[in-house]
């Protein structure tokens, strides 16, 4: 008896130490040996980032990710410039249809009603996201898509809606792959230097810095286009500690990476 004991206990132990061990953070190395990876996004197909973003990530040869809000008046009437987002290498991803948000949080009032999650349920969700994905692929012609969850509410009627949707999908911003090494940051009316430092801090945080704009150089929740191109000017001049790529790139190589990490 007192061995079937001791047998017990060891394989517990066992098993407690797998799951840990299950739980660490797979290290791996980025492209070029990068110090860390860096995703330029931007939200809500604004007017601003065909405008202003657009030329300047493409002065600097960088690819970017441009999540749609499909019932958005910039879809619509400038169709065939996100065509050419796409064509020139960029990521157009999921950003809903209609961007839902939770009107019960704090300082929601602008949340119409019809958009309210707190009175939807993650299967309306689903196919609300599937819409758009349909939408998104008679844009750019592609299959694989990210998404970028509208106002960072993940909960559908008081459920998470995040379990349903996510198989739509290669990776979700904001939800890390296997381990919480990605830092996102919304900025609005900062500076460059601001915008730098936040590359600089998240790099020291973790593996991935992703940093979500909205208007640039106009629209709302705007950064200036002087403060962004002082980022791209940065991330340009240092290659060998940035990669920049975009989102649905960046998590390919690593969800890669940590598959062949686990298989040696």
């Amino acid at each position: 008896m007192l061995n079937v004991k001791r047998y017990v206990i060891l394989l517990i132990m066992l098993l407690i130490s797998a799951s840990l061990y299950a739980n660490e953070p797979v290290e791996f190395v980025w492209p070029h040996n990068a110090k860390a990876a860096v995703s330029l996004s931007y939200d809500d197909a604004l007017a601003s980032q065909l405008d202003h973003a657009i030329p300047a990530l493409g002065r600097y040869k960088f690819n970017a990710s441009f999540y749609l809000v499909m019932s958005a008046s910039t879809v619509a009437s400038r169709l065939n410039d996100w065509r050419h987002v796409a064509a020139l290498g960029h990521e157009l991803g999921n950003h809903s249809l209609s961007h839902g948000c939770s009107k019960s949080l704090p300082n929601r009032d602008w949340v119409a009603d019809f958009v309210d999650l707190d009175t939807r349920s993650p299967q309306a969700l689903r196919h609300e996201l599937e819409i758009a994905n349909a939408f998104l692929f008679a844009i750019d012609g592609k299959s694989t898509r990210t998404f970028t969850v509208p106002c960072g509410d993940t909960m559908a009627g008081g459920k998470d809606y995040l379990t349903e949707v996510s198989p739509l999908f290669m990776a979700v911003k904001g939800q890390g792959v296997n381990d919480d090494s990605e830092v996102v940051y919304m900025p609005s009316e900062v500076s460059g230097e601001t915008l730098i430092n936040y590359v600089k801090a998240g790099a020291e945080q973790g593996q991935l810095v992703s940093i979500v704009f909205h208007g640039i150089g106009g629209d709302y929740l705007s950064v200036s286009s002087e403060a962004h191109e002082q980022l791209l000017q940065f991330l340009a001049a240092h290659p060998q500690e940035y990669w920049v790529d975009t989102f649905q790139n960046i998590m390919r190589y690593k969800q890669h990476a940590i598959a062949a990490a686990n298989n040696q």
